[in-house]
């Protein structure tokens, strides 16, 4: 009884929070793109970070890593980063008014002729990216200079939001490749192909490795380097970072992960994402838990662990 009670109230909370963000994107949607935008930057900044806690999580995850930062530059950051989370959750449901933006981006950096040696020689590419800027200008980008361009996402915890997000991502290209079995079987067959695969690594991950990530150690999903190791695919960090203007993109592909084992390739790719965080403090997005449990012992499979 008591679990019926807990599962209800769990999806009353998830309908009642999908309701607000649904009629916040709706109204955001009836302006002007570059109004919408910065408006859904303002909102999510001042109004939905102080209540979903956002602010708390930027500066826990500030003072875990960074304690010395002046307490101005925190200051910022906790307004700053809520702000791009704001504007890349309503650039995503902007479908081609988003788009036509993130085509226009250039890209700089060694893994752009690495990637395009892949593609002549029909050698299959593991895009590692995060939760950086905004990470589908990379997809909408590549699909539009012709790459063959795939991406895996996770389910998202509330239901009611995740139907209508997986159809507002899908519109900016596909295609999409849910983890779990079936979606798997998909993905390497895309990849079998010589496809390009985009994967989102920067999450906190219950049985993946402890990593060095700012000079903590953060469990790390592996499945990027074990993918490229498997398919002799090629491993390149890219991401889309956010111009000074708040609206258009520039993309960095940093130089490729040299084949050796899966825990070595993936640190480099979390030194990769180390440094360009660093250099762009505020478009990282510092919400996510992500060192929680790095230094406990891995809970056995199936078991239950409270956050």
């Amino acid at each position: 009884m008591a679990a019926e009670k807990d599962s209800f109230g769990q999806k009353a909370v998830d309908y009642t929070v999908n309701i607000v963000i649904r009629a916040a994107i709706g109204t955001a949607m009836l302006m002007p793109y570059e109004t919408r935008v910065r408006g859904m930057g303002w909102l999510t900044a001042h109004v939905l970070a102080p209540i979903g806690g956002f602010r708390k999580r930027i500066r826990m995850n500030l003072a875990h890593v960074l304690p010395d930062l002046p307490k101005a530059e925190v200051d910022r950051m906790v307004r700053a980063v809520p702000d791009n989370v704001g504007r890349t959750l309503i650039e995503i449901y902007s479908g081609e008014d988003f788009v036509k933006r993130a085509i226009t981006a250039p890209i700089e950096g060694p893994g752009l002729a690495r990637l395009e040696a892949a593609r002549d020689a029909g050698r299959p590419v593991i895009l590692v990216t995060g939760h950086m800027g905004n990470y589908d200008a990379v997809r909408a980008n590549l699909i539009h200079r012709g790459y063959n361009m795939g991406a895996l996402y996770r389910r998202m915890s509330n239901p009611y939001f995740n139907d209508h997000y997986v159809r507002s991502i899908s519109k900016i290209g596909t295609p999409m490749f849910e983890q779990g079995r079936k979606g798997m079987i998909e993905m390497v067959r895309h990849i079998k192909a010589g496809g390009i695969l985009g994967i989102l690594t920067d999450l906190y991950v219950q049985d993946g490795e402890p990593l060095e990530f700012f000079g903590q150690k953060a469990r790390t999903s592996l499945v990027t380097a074990e993918l490229a190791l498997k398919f002799d695919a090629a491993l390149i960090p890219v991401y889309g970072l956010r111009n000074p203007d708040g609206l258009s993109f520039r993309i960095v592909a940093q130089d490729e992960i040299p084949h050796s084992d899966p825990i070595t390739m993936t640190q480099a790719v979390n030194d990769g994402l180390e440094s360009l965080v660093r250099e762009n403090m505020d478009q990282w997005f510092w919400i996510h838990r992500r060192w929680k449990y790095a230094t406990r012992p891995l809970r056995p499979k199936g078991s239950v662990q409270k956050s």
